[in-house]
């Protein structure tokens, strides 16, 4: 769960988010050796690496789309 700071706890680590999401579930998986995907709801926020304690964000799942003809 984020605090109301907008952070998540993992191995006494503190992840910085978004206080926006201040007191919501987010579901953390993971996908690599130290990396982990961090989701809200059907959308992926981004992923953290354990050893640089950073969170990358994940492509923006609202950007533009190409329509083909």
């Amino acid at each position: 769960m984020i605090t109301e700071c907008g952070r998540i706890c993992m191995d006494r680590k503190k992840i910085m988010l978004s206080s926006v999401l201040a007191g919501q579930r987010v579901g953390v998986m993971q996908v690599e050796d130290q990396i982990w995907q961090v989701s809200f709801m059907d959308y992926d926020l981004g992923y953290f690496d354990m050893d640089s304690c950073r969170l990358e964000p994940g492509p923006n799942p609202f950007g533009p789309r190409v329509l083909t003809m």
